[in-house]
């Protein structure tokens, strides 16, 4: 009954000192599917992400009057004053004519109006 567990353990004991035997390329190896993960999510989740959140900021650092936005609850308004991080749009038919403020943050994005070339 002692050699059954005896043997595994001392089997596990030689594949350490064979590992020990390897040096710095068992070491790499054994760490290189850890490392390989890291760079799949760097490229796939970090790296887009911080574009993303980059040409969010730049899209909120160039608002200016006149642009048409969209919020993120989904109101569509004119800019007709910014100060500091504070935006009024303008809502609403030609008719009726809402004034709303918001902040800054609130703004989903900015519409592109098409030239007339």
């Amino acid at each position: 009954m002692l050699s059954v567990f005896a043997e595994p353990a001392a089997t596990g004991a030689a594949q350490a000192g064979e590992a020990a035997q390897a040096g710095p390329l068992g070491l790499i190896t054994s760490f290189l599917p850890m490392i390989l993960l890291i760079v799949v999510f760097y490229f796939l989740l970090i790296r887009p992400q911080r574009k993303r959140d980059k040409e969010n900021r730049e899209m909120l650092a160039n608002l200016k009057v006149g642009d048409e936005i969209i919020t993120i609850g989904g109101i569509v308004g004119t800019i007709t004053k910014i100060k500091d991080e504070k935006i009024v749009i303008e809502t609403g038919t030609k008719t009726e004519k809402q004034l709303m403020t918001l902040e800054r943050w609130a703004v989903r994005s900015v519409e592109k109006k098409l030239s007339a070339d």
